[in-house]
């Protein structure tokens, strides 16, 4: 198996990370177009920029993968392979000059079906992406939406797919977390590793509420149990980078319920690849929504006890 290809895609994953966060960079503190607003979210047209620009730069490459993102579906929702992009993860601080925001995009693959050989079934993913990749093509219209194209083909489930390649980039400390199925976590070109803290009252612990009344309802009594336990709760509000700060070490876990595929998939990715514990459960009821316990692999039981 050579890794050059899974490189490629990475490559182009970066490139498109860092042109959507040179976007945040430049109107960082422009004023702010909202597009919609809720009670706990906010969407900007800075949003669908970002989506379209980061859609751009990764149908120009690969053209026959499809793009799953937070702004709607781009090409076949069924393909052996889809990107899922977050183009602005942190809306609300990045609306409120808040610098903490990012970008993320994670490549999937469509998981093996069973085979005899072990090895076999461990290398079908990245062998499809390279099929794919030695195939691509220049795409009739870059950047169109799934509306667009009238696709009729009925989207896979999630548990259908497993991430292969993620990226993480915050433009406004201007550092980049990557990771590859089988390969180190990095940040900034250099390896990183989770934390090695097995006590509750030696954790930091990120927690999110997501922007719904369930969601809400449910984070809070565990939040009132977890306060009293751990060394100290940090509220982020970017999901992609609290699990960014879970696998290089700074933060020992993770726990929110509500999140949505597009949060979580890089972010998971660069947990399992620093040596950590991806634990997420679909939430009923939501197409893409997740609760998650992401942490370094030492604290997923006592923190199940409390939230």
């Amino acid at each position: 198996m050579k890794m050059s290809e899974p490189q490629s895609a990475l490559r182009i994953a970066v490139h498109a990370a860092r042109t959507a966060g040179a976007i945040m960079s430049q109107n960082a503190h422009a004023p702010k177009r909202i597009h919609a607003a809720t009670q706990h979210d906010i969407k900007l047209e800075l949003d669908v920029r970002c989506q379209r620009r980061i859609e751009s730069v990764l149908r120009r490459a690969f053209p026959e993968v499809a793009i799953l993102g937070e702004e709607g579906v781009v090409g076949d929702p069924a393909s052996e392979h889809r990107w899922v992009v977050d183009p602005i993860d942190g809306t609300v601080n990045f609306t409120y000059g808040i610098p903490h925001a990012c970008v993320s995009i994670a490549l999937q693959g469509r998981r093996p079906k069973p085979r005899s050989s072990r090895r076999e079934e461990a290398l079908t993913p990245i062998c499809n992406l390279q099929s794919a990749l030695r195939n691509r093509r220049e795409p009739p219209h870059v950047g169109c939406s799934s509306r667009e194209r009238g696709s009729k083909s009925q989207p896979a489930s999630d548990a259908d797919y497993e991430t292969l390649v993620g990226v993480v980039f915050d433009p406004f400390c201007d550092e980049l977390f990557t990771a590859v199925r089988g390969q180190a976590a990095k940040v900034n070109g250099r390896q990183v590793r989770v934390s090695s803290r097995r006590r509750l009252d030696e954790a930091i612990i990120s927690v999110g509420f997501a922007k719904t009344r369930a969601s809400l309802n449910q984070m809070l009594p565990g939040f009132k149990r977890l306060v009293h336990r751990v060394r100290k709760i940090r509220i982020m509000g970017a999901a992609a980078l609290s699990l960014a700060y879970v696998a290089a070490g700074r933060m020992d876990a993770y726990v929110e319920s509500g999140l949505r595929l597009w949060d979580i998939a890089a972010g998971g990715l660069l947990i399992e690849c620093a040596g950590g514990d991806f634990f997420h459960e679909p939430v009923a009821g939501g197409r893409h929504t997740y609760r998650i316990l992401a942490n370094n692999g030492l604290l997923r039981k006592p923190l199940a006890k409390l939230v």
